[in-house]
């Protein structure tokens, strides 16, 4: 049985469905506070509570007999974390501890823990590979990377085979009930802008890449599920150690995102310019090479699959078929 925590969030419902796709029996630890267990197949179990709790996470290893766990929760928003550093480090530092402790004390020794590609920070060249340094800058990238320390130190001693697998800029969905909501993420911010008829905020247009805008690595959502399924596999299959980064390998700045939402909905929008964010390096791109030599897994969705799901299952969500102009798009 796996457990995954976080399993009602949008990238959680994704996983798990990936995960019960290839077989595996699933039950989810969620607090709700961003969940959506509607969206879940049926027949998924799932336990209402918080990673933080020790007890709770023990309770739920030992009554479903787990043996691996995909531990997804936490807060991931760099803005807020700035603005929240105590409470970042509270839901994402203890809880990895708090998850950690409850499986050596049930004996399970298998994870798969969702990292960030926020622990480099800064990148000085056209991609980033897993041995590359680590330079957060921001809270939420310190939590992550600290999560990673705590991972691999306590796994040594207490013979866990683990995963972390650093995300790169998660968006799209795997179906039309599947939205992401997230109002920190770059894509539904842009839906939402449109939808109020408002102009969408680029942060910054003086950073140094081509259109002066950041440039990220846009993954999409179902190929994460899928790198999920193969490392737990892979996690169960010999014991490990390992890091990777899950992204396309592709950059795409602010304005591609724009013009792809552009398309993706037919509404003719404009952007507005605001200062840069704090913590916002100016490109942050992943080498996949790793993962696809070791595990043959690779990304196989572009930016336009990625917009264009996104769109749909944003449309699907409001009651549009993804066709029409909401009513004060302009």
């Amino acid at each position: 049985m796996l457990l995954v925590t976080g399993g009602a969030g949008y990238i959680g419902t994704h996983v798990v469905r990936a995960l019960g796709g290839a077989g595996h029996d699933v039950v989810v630890v969620d607090d709700l506070s961003d969940g959506h267990p509607e969206l879940l197949p049926d027949g998924i179990p799932v336990e209402v509570g918080t990673v933080l709790d020790t007890d709770f996470m023990m309770d739920v290893l030992d009554m479903y007999r787990v043996d691996c766990v995909v531990h997804l929760a936490g807060r991931k928003a760099v803005d807020e974390s700035i603005t929240r550093p105590s409470f970042y480090y509270r839901q994402n530092v203890l809880g990895m501890q708090s998850v950690l402790a409850a499986m050596v004390r049930l004996d399970v020794r298998r994870i798969v823990f969702s990292s960030s590609a926020a622990v480099y920070g800064a990148v000085a060249d056209d991609t980033v590979a897993e041995d590359a340094p680590t330079a957060p800058r921001s809270p939420y990238g310190r939590t992550k990377l600290i999560c990673e320390w705590l991972l691999r130190d306590i796994a040594a001693v207490e013979g866990i085979s683990w995963s972390a697998l650093r995300y790169f800029n998660v968006a799209g969905a795997g179906g039309r009930d599947l939205a992401d909501h997230g109002v920190h993420n770059l894509v539904p911010r842009v839906f939402q802008a449109i939808d109020l008829g408002e102009e969408p905020t680029v942060f910054g247009d003086t950073y140094d890449t081509p259109d002066g805008t950041c440039i990220r690595d846009y993954i999409h959502v179902s190929d994460l599920a899928a790198a999920h399924a193969r490392v737990v596999d892979a996690v169960a299959a010999v014991p490990m150690s390992a890091i990777y980064n899950v992204g396309c390998g592709r950059g795409a700045s602010v304005l591609d995102v724009m013009r792809a939402a552009r398309e993706a909905s037919g509404v003719p929008f404009q952007w507005r310019i605001a200062e840069p964010r704090p913590g916002d390096p100016a490109r942050v791109v992943a080498d996949t090479h790793l993962i696809r030599d070791e595990l043959g897994w690779t990304a196989v969705h572009d930016l336009g699959d990625i917009v264009g799901s996104a769109w749909e299952a944003w449309s699907a969500a409001r009651g549009g078929t993804g066709a029409e102009l909401s009513v004060g798009a302009r």
